[in-house]
């Protein structure tokens, strides 16, 4: 049986300005409908990714703006996706290189931080062994 984590919540204060921020960022804009009065539903997609993002207004998020930070994304490349972000005006911590990959940080405007994840290349390693 597979299981798949398609969809995570992001607790915002204001759709539009989060919104524009992760189109900014580079995510695709897959949904932004409004089904009745008081419910809102925005979801995102990064590029490449098989998981989305969703946000809006009246969807019972129990969760405060600005508390997930815990959300962690593989990028093939984090001096390249350091690059992008800085580029796109995003402030983002420089890249952090442990023993299990490469990172890189950021924050939306809610304060919600975002993990980006070089893995090792472990084939590599393997043949060093």
């Amino acid at each position: 049986m597979d299981w798949k984590i398609e969809l995570i919540f992001v607790p915002v204060t204001d759709v539009d300005r989060a919104k524009d921020f992760y189109v900014k960022v580079g995510f695709n804009a897959d949904h932004d409908q409004v089904p009745y009065d008081g419910l809102r539903f925005v979801q995102m997609t990064p590029p490449g990714s098989a998981c989305s993002i969703a946000f809006g207004s009246g969807l019972g998020i129990d969760l405060e703006p600005g508390r997930q930070n815990t959300i962690q994304v593989v990028v093939p490349n984090a001096d390249e996706a350091l690059a992008h972000l800085r580029s796109v005006g995003v402030e983002a911590n420089g890249v952090d290189d442990q023993a299990w990959g490469r990172f890189v940080s950021f924050d939306d405007p809610d304060g919600n931080t975002w993990t980006l994840q070089e893995l090792p290349d472990y084939s590599a390693q393997a043949a060093d062994a």
